[in-house]
């Protein structure tokens, strides 16, 4: 057999995403590119690697050894490239960071966890406050690096993106509301809308669903805890918009339904860094490192589509 690392890594990320569909997306491969990977692959043991139309993917038990391979081959090779990089550049810095999307923190504290282990002569911290304004902060040298869903071009800035997630209305399931398949913006005129407390023009409900439609809700309120935005909505005290991934497991628990609005809100979630920071190896592999945790970890979310998916300042 002479197995190579694209296919270790296409049958890791078929694993990872469950479908053929979402595979192809995250790999930035055609289905049928990524089909023609995965034949080859079983020409080349004698056997098929999953077992066609099972829906989660169910693995064959060669299959399920490959598996086993690729995620020992690729965090080996990982930790090699990590290796040789401190080797080459050195492994001190500073990674200072700010965040604009908050319900990201549910994936940026075991990430870091995650990162001090592997860099630990990395100074981190981060900032999260509301009325902080990270991106000029992040021109000025303040910090390094921002998680947010709202890019600006500003010189000497540029984009990586992350993920893509839908961005939902909770409501709670005795809403009226709640029978609805989707929401259009007049829905929301009679209703309490719950968010973070940040101007509006930094949340996508108002910039890209409710003041284009022209759409002003009956009141606002804000919480500055995802946990209590929930609540509060469970409660039947108000609807909130978040992230697919965060209402997921309350969504499961039958504390809240999660409506898609309109014809669906995505929010492209990326990290901002100065380009010579973004040229450092520490910085690389935390990016790398944000992309592998959050789609083994988060459900629902897809790859960034090819348009836009680097910006740079002008």
């Amino acid at each position: 057999m002479n197995i190579d690392l694209r296919q270790l890594k296409t049958l890791l990320t078929l694993k990872e995403t469950g479908t053929l569909v979402a595979a192809a997306d995250r790999l930035c491969l055609t289905q049928s590119a990524l089909s023609h990977q995965i034949k080859e692959l079983e020409a080349q043991i004698g056997e098929s690697v999953f077992v066609r139309k099972s829906r989660p993917i169910r693995f064959t038990e060669p299959g399920e050894r490959l598996l086993i391979l690729a995620r020992e081959v690729l965090q080996a090779m990982a930790s090699a490239e990590r290796d040789i990089q401190k080797l080459v550049h050195g492994e001190a810095g500073r990674l200072f960071m700010a965040i604009e999307c908050h319900s990201c923190f549910n994936w940026l504290m075991p990430t870091l966890d995650a990162y001090r282990s592997l860099w630990p002569q990395v100074e981190l911290d981060f900032s999260g406050g509301f009325t902080f304004e990270p991106l000029p902060a992040l021109v000025r040298g303040e910090v390094d690096l921002v998680v947010t869903t709202d890019p600006v071009a500003l010189k000497g800035l540029l984009y990586e993106p992350l993920f893509e997630c839908e961005m939902l209305l909770a409501v709670s399931p005795r809403h009226p509301l709640a029978q609805r398949k989707h929401i259009q913006p007049q829905d929301l005129a009679q209703e309490q809308l719950i968010t973070y407390p940040v101007e509006r023009n930094r949340l996508d409900i108002f910039t890209k669903f409710l003041s284009p439609a022209g759409v002003e809700p009956a009141g606002v309120r804000s919480a500055e805890l995802t946990l209590m935005m929930v609540q509060m909505v469970a409660s039947g005290r108000g609807v909130c918009c978040l992230p697919n991934w965060v209402l997921a497991e309350y969504a499961a628990q039958g504390q809240l339904v999660a409506l898609p609005l309109g014809e669906g809100l995505w929010a492209k979630v990326q990290l901002a860094l100065r380009e010579d920071t973004a040229a450092l190896p520490f910085a690389k592999s935390f990016i790398q490192l944000a992309r592998d945790h959050c789609f083994s970890q988060l459900q629902g979310i897809r790859a960034p589509t090819p348009r836009g998916a680097e910006q740079h300042g002008r």
